[in-house]
């Protein structure tokens, strides 16, 4: 019965060796020392020299930022005329520490407004009319600044709209073309920002570790002289971001702001240093704040804002390497890998796509009889 099995599979109970044949064939010599070749430039070039095949990374890193905005403008009070200075605590929204801050350069102030009854703004189409049937009471004008009344009356000599009742007067729309806080151009941001990387227990942070209380008060960044300094001027980061100060700074814009770490570990700490990159996303940006007060009657007020800037979203990322015995190793099993596809690949051609592969082949396979007497030994034990 066995002998039946191992007459029936002979192929299962055969063992297979590798048999080495040089052949004189020049086209598939070259071809197959031109792969061992790029195989080499590839793994030595870009996967150890390039990429660092031989280092482990850690590319999600612990961050924290903490940002600062300095300047002092001055501006036309827009109450009674006057003189009016703006600090960070005017001109910065929302309170400084934020990863997301707003810079105030221009604004359209509407003061003194009260809940009463007042023609609706004509910019606003849902609140235009003819007459009283336009305006039908109770409903709130679409985009708008109340409800309506029912009745239509005069806004100016040329335009008539809903009468609403809302925080009146509605808000002016009339901006100036210059800005209102035009030295918020030398206004500086400090960008304080420290990264860890957990998985090589490393940190690392911008900023220059001085007992001198002045140093950042007044250094400015510059990635040669005075690298571990992050005060940035911001007319300097709208120009690094492709635009001018003036043309923003009337309406307003979104500036990304991207701190980049990318740090070997394999060379000494100090040439890990962030690299830093501005960008514009939009150009048009704005919100509505108001400040509410009472008179001697407690009747309530407020004065509205529109509120024109700069919105700085800050970001980082960062990537650290070191040597790594596993990556190493991976890279390396790699090219050999590659190197072994490249035999194969040669030996395809030669035993199949040849001219000459059937002689290629009969050179290659051999069968390995045993000699004559032990095979007619070997029959006579199978018949017994």
């Amino acid at each position: 019965m066995d002998a039946g099995c191992a007459q029936a599979h002979p192929a299962l109970l055969d063992y297979k060796t590798e048999k080495y044949v040089v052949t004189k064939n020049r086209k598939v010599g070259v071809l197959y020392r031109f792969l061992h070749l790029a195989i080499l430039c590839y793994t030595i070039g870009w996967v150890f020299l390039t990429k660092k095949g031989y280092q482990d990374t850690d590319s999600d890193p612990y961050v924290s930022i903490i940002t600062k905005l300095k300047g002092v403008s001055i501006t036309k009070n827009f109450r009674n005329s006057q003189e009016k200075i703006w600090d960070v605590a005017d001109f910065v929204k929302p309170s400084q520490g934020e990863n997301v801050l707003f810079l105030v350069t221009n604004f359209i102030a509407t003061t003194g407004q009260v809940q009463r009854t007042c023609p609706e703004n004509p910019i606003n189409l849902d609140g235009r009319c003819s007459e009283n049937l336009d305006c039908v009471a109770g409903e709130p004008v679409v985009n708008g600044n109340g409800i309506k009344t029912g009745k239509c009356v005069l806004f100016n000599n040329t335009h008539s709209t809903c009468e609403i009742f809302g925080w009146c007067p509605v808000e002016n729309e009339s901006l100036l073309r210059k800005p209102r806080l035009n030295e918020a151009e030398n206004f500086t941001l400090f960008i304080k920002n420290v990264i860890h990387f957990s998985k090589f227990n490393f940190s690392r942070a911008n900023t220059l570790d001085t007992s001198d209380e002045t140093y950042f008060k007044n250094c400015r960044y510059n990635p040669f002289s005075s690298p571990y300094c992050p005060v940035f001027q911001i007319q300097e980061i709208v120009t690094q971001a492709g635009w001018s100060f003036e043309d923003l700074s009337i309406m307003g814009g979104v500036v990304a702001a991207r701190i980049e770490w990318k740090c070997d570990l394999d060379h000494p700490a100090a040439e890990c240093l962030p690299q830093y990159s501005f960008r514009l996303q939009d150009t048009k940006n704005n919100f509505r704040t108001a400040t509410y007060y009472w008179d001697q009657e407690r009747k309530e007020y407020r004065d509205l804002l529109k509120l024109y800037g700069f919105r700085f979203d800050i970001s980082v990322t960062g990537e650290a390497r070191k040597f790594g015995l596993v990556p190493t190793a991976v890279s390396l099993g790699t090219g050999c890998a590659f190197l072994g596809a490249a035999t194969f690949l040669c030996d395809l051609i030669l035993l199949y796509l040849d001219k000459k592969a059937s002689f290629y082949r009969s050179c290659k396979y051999e069968e390995a009889k045993p000699p004559k007497r032990q095979q007619n030994i070997q029959e006579t034990n199978n018949k017994e």
